[in-house]
């Protein structure tokens, strides 16, 4: 699954710089969470990084985004390969 930010998001600006997919940045309101970039932090971290550093709890997996730990391994794979591309 990717994370979504609620509602209850204030803005804090912990949880973008945070993120090593560059999936989380400024909505019209609240934060936002790119869902195909979004890899739950696996490949990065043991823990979804924007969770941890998140004061208000505000990042619940996406229950319209269901992925399995295989399938977000995958996405990191990709990600990284195309940042690996973009490098060169």
């Amino acid at each position: 699954m990717a994370l979504m930010i609620t509602d209850a998001c204030i803005n804090c600006d912990v949880c973008e710089p945070e993120c090593p997919n560059q999936a989380i940045s400024a909505g019209v309101e609240i934060y936002v969470i790119d869902p195909k970039r979004c890899t739950e932090c696996v490949g990065h971290f043991d823990k979804p990084q924007c969770v941890e550093v998140c004061p208000v709890d505000c990042i619940p997996l996406d229950p319209d985004v269901v992925e399995t730990p295989e399938q977000l391994l995958a996405k990191y794979e990709t990600l990284t390969a195309e940042k690996a591309a973009g490098a060169s």
